[in-house]
């Protein structure tokens, strides 16, 4: 009886043990089966990720330039009785030069300017070298004596948002600018003594305060032109009575 029951015993723990690896091998396909989804959509998760991020960002137009196209356009057209849209004058590029005697002695200090004319532009800037040798100035050909950049297209537009907006109001007892910088062909130069008047500078960072020349190239064929191109941007020129009024000062 007690070999019977050994037997018994026996044969049940092998029928357990089979049931229970028949168990675990029809579990077994499963847990792989599993993993590989999840694999699987890990995956395609990292792909999409990968593809928003490769896709660049839709950029916004400059702020004025919708409006010039919108707005001003048409009232330039107006008033310069100009019946072509193609024909009314517009902007062309926006040069920013600072010159540095300093950077003489000093040629460190091109490097400040340089970071700085490169938060007020959003561009990268450029070294500009002397073109020939005057011994009177103690200057060599080819010495470092500024830097410049030149803005086109949406960064020109932002620029000179900026400019006629935030910077130039910022000026200390501003009066608006004069319209006699003309060259003859619709071109406007700038001259600025204090480059901390934009407010992209942290000042406690600002070693010296620069002066800079803002050189606005348009596409107007006359002085009038590009006058009426700027005031309608919305340059600060300063009136008539304005300069009477300094000129009986004076």
């Amino acid at each position: 009886m007690a070999d019977e029951e050994k037997n018994e015993k026996a044969q049940k723990g092998k029928r357990d043990k089979a049931s229970g690896e028949k168990s675990g091998g029809e579990k077994q396909p499963g847990g792989r089966k599993a993993r590989a989804q999840q694999a699987a959509a890990a995956a395609q998760e990292a792909a999409a990720a990968a593809e928003s991020a490769s896709e660049p960002e839709e950029k916004l137009p400059a702020r004025l330039r919708v409006r010039f196209e919108q707005e001003i356009v048409p009232a330039l057209m107006r008033d310069l009785k100009i019946t072509n849209r193609m024909r009314v004058p517009t902007l062309g590029k926006v040069v920013i030069n600072m010159a540095l005697s300093e950077a003489r002695e000093n040629v460190k200090i091109l490097d400040s300017a340089a970071d700085e004319l490169s938060l007020i532009a959003g561009q990268k800037v450029v070294t500009t070298k002397a073109r020939k040798a005057i011994s009177n100035f103690k200057l060599r050909e080819g010495m470092p004596i500024g830097v410049m950049v030149t803005l086109r297209r949406e960064r020109m537009w932002e620029f000179f948002d900026r400019l006629v907006s935030i910077a130039l109001p910022r000026v200390r007892d501003f009066r608006g600018i004069s319209d006699k910088a003309f060259d003859g062909r619709g071109n406007y130069s700038l001259g600025l003594r204090e480059h901390t008047i934009f407010p992209e500078l942290n000042l406690d960072k600002v070693e010296k305060v620069k002066g800079m020349t803002i050189s606005i190239t348009t596409t107007a064929t006359s002085d009038f032109e590009g006058l009426t191109l700027l005031r309608a941007l919305g340059m600060p020129f300063r009136s008539t009575a304005d300069r009477d009024g300094a000129a009986v000062a004076a």
